[in-house]
């Protein structure tokens, strides 16, 4: 098996997912006592989310691909960012690597159009939400419409994310807001909705939803893992 170089730390809460999920997924391919070969990164997220607050991506960018050449200089044969948002400066990551990078946004995008969905919501920060480079890759590369809430939907999403789920924090009051915003998506056509931002998996299962759910965390771990056994 090949080793799986994780960027975490965005949140760290997310990050102990998806180390949860890699291992799982391993031992669920290859039995017994089995896991993930892997090597964690844990980056400090109080200067990036500074830094996101104040939309500096330059800076950003070089952070991220720091820490992706310290993986791979400790023998990571992949490298993946444990976050949807940050996935803004995946460029930057590529570009500094000699070892592949899996983009979060990929495996979500197979999933989706091996269900034959054409148009889903997408729920996150606001980064990814209004920004393009996580839309954009789905549409021009799986041919997917992703709608997104409205904008104080959006808000009350991005709040929830950072104020609450970043630290733990899983209030009902909350899930309510994220299943009327799901509904509302429903409403509009939306045949599906992507939890894109990995903490949202900590607030929102499967039985939470009237839409299917699909979840960048588990599918991204997962592709992670079959690339490492199948390399």
């Amino acid at each position: 098996m090949k080793t799986i170089g994780i960027i975490g730390g965005m949140s760290w809460e997310s990050s102990a997912e998806y180390y949860r999920l890699l291992n799982r997924y391993a031992k669920a391919r290859l039995g017994g006592h089995h896991n993930a070969r892997s090597l964690l990164l844990t980056v400090d997220f109080a200067p990036i989310e500074a830094l996101q607050r104040a939309d500096d991506w330059t800076a950003l960018a070089v952070l991220m691909a720091d820490a992706a050449r310290q993986l791979e200089r400790g023998g990571a044969d992949l490298v993946m960012l444990a976050t949807n948002t940050m996935h803004r400066v995946h460029e930057a990551i590529e570009a500094a690597l000699n070892v592949p990078f899996l983009h979060i946004a990929d495996p979500t995008g197979h999933a989706l159009r091996d269900a034959g969905i054409e148009r889903v919501g997408l729920l996150g920060t606001r980064f990814t939400m209004e920004h393009t480079f996580y839309t954009g890759r789905l549409a021009e590369r799986f041919g997917l419409e992703t709608l997104i809430p409205g904008e104080a939907a959006r808000a009350d999403v991005h709040r929830i994310i950072y104020d609450e789920l970043c630290h733990g924090i899983v209030d009902d009051a909350s899930r309510t807001i994220y299943q009327r915003t799901i509904d509302e998506l429903a409403s509009r056509g939306a045949q599906a909705v992507i939890l894109g931002c990995t903490e949202i998996t900590l607030l929102i299962k499967p039985q939470d939803s009237s839409l299917p759910v699909f979840d960048t965390t588990a599918l991204h771990a997962q592709a992670a893992v079959d690339w490492a056994l199948q390399a």
